[in-house]
């Protein structure tokens, strides 16, 4: 059977060569048209660029083009094999259509591992990654690193950050303060020149600290330090972590899978007490990155019996009908995530509907294929 199943996925892998190299080209083609302008104002050479899309196209990959690519390559080369009868051929010699898909099958696993590597440890720091090409020909480098006018809350502490300005690279902070609402009512107002992070403390530079007490109705200071060490859940782990999911708004995530599921179930881990609005959100997340791995294996089965359905078939049926699921999958994908997000489906469903009704149709048809 090695014969046979060289043969096979000959016959696949030549039109999804084809298929992934078309997508791309057409992909960096397209986007170089808005994007030159860009390129030109930020200063890049020839090679910035070549990098930048180096970085940029695994994102694309993993949402769009590899299962896209899969399917579109499975029903053409098998159409053109129901077209010759090699199909039929192969099934009257005994052989049962479950094992010519093997083939199929560890090509898709192949793809669903990654895809899961993918965004588990490439996408993950690809934003910063393209941020950086983008900005590595800037007069001030120094300013990459460099987020300013930050207003983060913890909800499990009941604590405020408010900062002047945050290096994401050596966690110091330029003109923090930070409000804590007390067990007692009261409030605790701390504010600090500069603070650094340290051995598992915060080192704050020309400290006052102010307390307002539920009777007082204006705060009054306490106490003023050079030099004060704090001790708190909020670290710079926390504060990446915050900058890093803050941007993300209920419309973008309702498109797909953003984070690794190393970030979402750390940031679950730095917020205990997250809002069911944003834990919705979080848990969609977390199970559309699961499920993403086995978009793969469920475009082979609904596949598989489109195209090896017995008779002459001309390739362009095949193509017509990769058409018609990809659009039907991902008008599935994007309402069943949007219901997700918006905490109307559970997290579970809403990520894993599309392969189980595109794998449980596939099937249902392969049972009826004669």
């Amino acid at each position: 059977m090695r014969l046979l199943d060289r043969y096979l996925l000959r016959e696949l892998l030549v039109p999804l060569g084809y298929c992934l190299g078309g997508f791309l080209v057409f992909y960096i083609a397209f986007d170089l048209i808005f994007q030159i302008n860009r390129f030109l104002d930020a200063r890049l050479l020839f090679w910035d660029i070549v990098e930048y899309y180096v970085v940029t196209l695994p994102e694309l990959l993993v949402e769009q083009v590899l299962p896209v690519s899969l399917l579109l390559a499975l029903l053409y080369a098998t159409t053109n094999h129901s077209r010759y009868n090699e199909l039929t051929a192969m099934r009257a010699a005994g052989i049962g259509l479950w094992r010519l898909a093997v083939p199929y099958f560890a090509v898709g696993a192949v793809f669903g591992m990654a895809v899961f590597l993918i965004g588990e440890f490439w996408l993950p720091s690809a934003d910063n990654r393209a941020k950086f090409i983008l900005e590595r020909r800037q007069d001030q480098p120094d300013q990459r690193e460099q987020t300013t006018k930050l207003d983060l809350y913890n909800e499990a502490t009941h604590s405020e950050w408010i900062m002047g300005r945050f290096n994401r690279l050596t966690s110091e902070i330029l003109q923090l303060k930070k409000t804590t609402e007390l067990p007692d009512g009261s409030i605790q107002t701390l504010h600090a020149r500069r603070a650094f992070y340290r051995d598992g403390h915060w080192l704050l530079n020309d400290v006052l600290t102010w307390m307002r007490l539920p009777s007082q109705s204006a705060p009054h200071m306490v106490q003023s330090n050079a030099v004060e060490t704090l001790t708190v859940p909020e670290t710079p782990a926390w504060i990446r972590s915050e900058l890093k999911f803050s941007t993300l708004s209920a419309a973008d995530a309702a498109k797909g899978p953003v984070f690794s599921i190393r970030e979402i179930l750390d940031y679950l881990r730095l917020h205990p007490q997250v809002g069911a609005k944003k834990k919705a959100i979080l848990l969609t997340q977390l199970q559309g990155r699961l499920a993403s791995p086995f978009t793969c294996l469920a475009v082979v089965l609904i596949a598989l019996p489109f195209g090896a359905r017995a008779g002459r078939h001309n390739v362009f049926v095949g193509v017509a009908s990769s058409i018609f699921i990809c659009f039907a999958y991902f008008i599935l994908l994007r309402i069943s995530f949007g219901l997700g997000v918006g905490g109307l489906l559970p997290p579970f469903l809403a990520a894993w509907l599309p392969n189980i009704v595109c794998g449980g149709t596939g099937l249902l048809l392969l049972a009826r294929v004669r």
